[in-house]
């Protein structure tokens, strides 16, 4: 029998703004009850940003996110991943507060500095409910999202060797993986390993099934058997490319951080609505979806127990 099937959901995270969708959760409360939802309608890892309760801004504030797990972690019993990526608006300080004081079982850790394009979704609407929606996507025109050699050591050190936390390794193009393979090789990244194929990004590799393709036989020959892959595509892209990652043989990432729709001109009413949409699929393909202790044991996790939240 083939492995399960991981699903990941990003419930919230930095890209998408209030005006954008009713439905996108951005108070603490909100943020908890979509990823339990999301995990009991079949996500394993559950990626998690933080918003301020009153604008719907990015945030870093740890105690946000110490609300947010504290609340899911009595309900069900999924991987937390906290994001280091945060928001290209963000210190590197800022973006791994949150992840110090928790000590999560995973955080996601981005490959490499790139262009981070949000500013071609300012076109597609005119009433802004904050002043700082459109002014915060014209920023990425001029912002490089940092992750230098730097910054991605010292994650590795102090989030991954010190504190025992696994990462989501988010690889926007064939060169993340060519690092990925560099500090496997140091010794510094150790198996099992978890990609993120993030496609759709602008500045990142576009989400045509051939990257898929491309990124599958990049990592298959740098990295061998000791690795996951799970695919993240971008709007509406997500569905199809996720589908094609599954019937790779690898896993796949939903969630309204990804993609705001759950079809063709229809808004998501919920995170959960994505993940089940996705089970479906995973299922009518013949798998099944793994739970988040069979993810514990395949990523060799440190356990629920050891989260500071």
């Amino acid at each position: 029998m083939s492995k399960p099937v991981i699903i990941t959901c990003a419930v919230t995270g930095s890209i998408h703004t209030p005006t954008m969708s009713p439905h996108l959760p951005v108070t603490p409360q909100d943020i908890a009850r979509h990823a339990i939802d999301a995990a009991k309608a079949g996500a394993a890892i559950i990626h998690l940003h933080a918003r301020d309760p009153q604008t719907g801004i990015p945030s870093a504030d740890p105690e946000l996110f110490r609300e947010i797990l504290s609340t899911i972690r009595k309900e069900t019993h999924a991987v937390l991943n906290i994001s280091t990526g945060g928001s290209s608006r963000m210190t590197l300080d800022q973006r791994l507060a949150a992840a110090h004081l928790l000590k999560p079982e995973m955080c996601s850790l981005n490959m490499g500095s790139m262009n981070f394009g949000l500013f071609p979704m300012i076109d597609r609407y005119t009433n802004w409910r904050h002043d700082w929606e459109p002014k915060f996507l014209e920023a990425t025109r001029n912002i490089v999202f940092q992750n230098t050699f730097g910054d991605i050591e010292s994650i590795l050190r102090d989030l991954g060797e010190q504190q025992g936390v696994r990462f989501e390794l988010e690889c926007y193009d064939v060169g993340h993986i060519q690092t990925v393979a560099f500090y496997k090789k140091q010794g510094l990244l150790k198996g099992p390993i978890f990609l993120q194929f993030v496609l759709g990004v602008l500045g990142g590799i576009d989400p045509a099934p051939e990257q898929i393709m491309h990124m599958k036989t990049t990592a298959d020959r740098l990295l061998g058997d000791d690795y996951h892959f799970s695919v993240l595509a971008a709007g509406r892209h997500q569905f199809p490319l996720g589908t094609m990652g599954v019937i790779l043989g690898g896993n796949v990432r939903v969630g309204l951080e990804d993609n705001l729709m759950i079809e063709r001109g229809k808004l998501a009413m919920s995170n959960a609505d994505q993940v089940r949409k996705i089970r479906k699929v995973v299922e009518e393909l013949g798998h099944r979806v793994a739970t988040p202790d069979e993810v514990r044991t395949l990523l060799q996790l440190k356990g629920a127990e050891s989260v500071a939240a």
